[in-house]
Order: C-alpha cells, then sequence, then structure tokens
C-alpha cells in the first residue's frame, strides 16, 4: 500500500489513498501541509484535535484543514479513505468539521483513492476529481463535535471520558483527576468548552451513540455502552437531541 510519505502529493490537487487498520490502531498526533478528509469506508474512527473531538461512523467523514494537529483512533478495524487536497480550496471559514457522505460523494471518494497520484489531469480522472472537489465544497457541516479544553489538566479529564463515554465518576473524582476543587475546575471547564462537564460527557456519549447505531448495533446494548442503565433513559436523551427515536434514526 501506498504511504503519504511514498509519494509527492503536491502534483495534482486532490491525491488518494486506501489504508486497513486494525482495531486499536492509533495514528499519534500530526498535521499535513495539505487538507485531509478522513473517511472510512468501513468502522468506526475517533479524531480529536486541540479543539474539538469527533467520532466518525461510515456515513461521515472529517475535514482537516492544513497544518492542523490531530490524532486518529480506531474503534475496531477500519478501512480507511483519504484524500489530500490542495489548500487553496480551503473554505472562508476554515475548520474542522463533518461532512455527510451520501452515496454519490461516497463512490467519488472510492474512485479516487484508487487513481495513480499522477493521474490524467485532463482526462477522466481530472473530470472525476473536479466533481469530488465540488461536491465536497458544497457539502454541509455537521454540527456533532465536543469542543476541547485547553488547559491540560481538563484535556486529562476530556480523555478519560472520550476514551470510556460510559465512565459513571461524579464532578467531585473528575476535580480530582484533574488536580483542583470542585470549583475551580467546573469553572474552568465552562470557560474553557462553553459546557457544563455532565453537558459535555453527553455530547460525547450521543456521538458514540451515532457511531455504535450505525453498526448495526441494538439500542439497549448501545444505551448499556454509552453508560445509561436503562434503554428509555437513553432514548429520551437521544429524541430531545436529535428529534427522532434512536430505532428510526436514518444514517
Amino acid at each position: 500500500m501506498k504511504r503519504t510519505f511514498d509519494i509527492d502529493l503536491s502534483r495534482r490537487p486532490v491525491v488518494g489513498l486506501a489504508d486497513e487498520y486494525p482495531s486499536g490502531f492509533t495514528d499519534p498526533p500530526h498535521a499535513h501541509d495539505r487538507i485531509q478528509l478522513l473517511y472510512a469506508s468501513s468502522g468506526v474512527m475517533s479524531v480529536v484535535t486541540d479543539e474539538t473531538s469527533f467520532v466518525i461512523p461510515p456515513q461521515r467523514a472529517v475535514w482537516i484543514p492544513s497544518g492542523v494537529t490531530h490524532e486518529v483512533s480506531c474503534r475496531g478495524p477500519v478501512s480507511l479513505r483519504s484524500l489530500y487536497i490542495d489548500p487553496k480550496y480551503e473554505r472562508e471559514d476554515p475548520d474542522c468539521h463533518i461532512v455527510e457522505v451520501g452515496q454519490l460523494l461516497k463512490a467519488l471518494i472510492i474512485e479516487v483513492t484508487q487513481f495513480d497520484p499522477a493521474y490524467d489531469l485532463g482526462g477522466r480522472e481530472g473530470k472525476i476529481v473536479e466533481l469530488l472537489v465540488k461536491e465536497l465544497l458544497g457539502a454541509p457541516k455537521i454540527p456533532y463535535a465536543a469542543p476541547m479544553p485547553n488547559d491540560a489538566r481538563l484535556i486529562r479529564v476530556c480523555r478519560e471520558i472520550i476514551d470510556n463515554p460510559s465512565d459513571q465518576r461524579d464532578i467531585n473524582e473528575w476535580a480530582d483527576l484533574a488536580g483542583m476543587s470542585r470549583r475551580s475546575f467546573t469553572r474552568a471547564f465552562k470557560r474553557e468548552t462553553g459546557m457544563g462537564v455532565a453537558v459535555w460527557r453527553q455530547q460525547v456519549r450521543l456521538l458514540e451513540a451515532l457511531s455504535l447505531l450505525s453498526t448495526g448495533s441494538a439500542v439497549t446494548t448501545v444505551a448499556m455502552d454509552v453508560g445509561y442503565e436503562s434503554a428509555s433513559a437513553f432514548c429520551a436523551m437521544f429524541q430531545r437531541a436529535f428529534g427522532v427515536p434512536p430505532s428510526r434514526y436514518a444514517f
């Protein structure tokens, strides 16, 4: 398989690569000179930047602007399709965000990752890449993310929650992990993330639930896996957040 350090990514406006990763694989923090679109045609990834945490099921991809440091972890075996895109295509308001991947966009991504890196710009490949870029730039941003704090003590807590959304520790225990008083911890967390710890953890649980549901897990199983004591409590939370019950959520 080709790796990014094996090829010249600057020769074409978009270069695609395909990789297979085992469950538990983690790509440590790194950045690219180009925009990167990360898409798992199967499997679920988590992506963490200095500012945001995402969980990416197969129906979505994450757009990572050039120069943004990010870490990628595989929740299970992942078939990864990566696009490295010329920074000239960066959006006017560049930030990491989720892109909905419909059937057309999925087909385009998979097709481009099979191209030779020196594909013919004036031929069939070049026209497919033009359509891909148009579709990507026209895709709406999906607001499913959990903002990350800057304080290393708070990051330690957030990492624990991301790694195990079902963790039932309370505010006092999280404050102890951060090495802060309860009052200082709650104030700092709200200041840096814009929400309280309980709300932030619920957001992470929602993201995890979306990824688990996308892989076909039963609603009751998902409820337990993300820390709810009953499926009914989970369903009520999901209904409030997305407007539909998890059993009918359309991916």
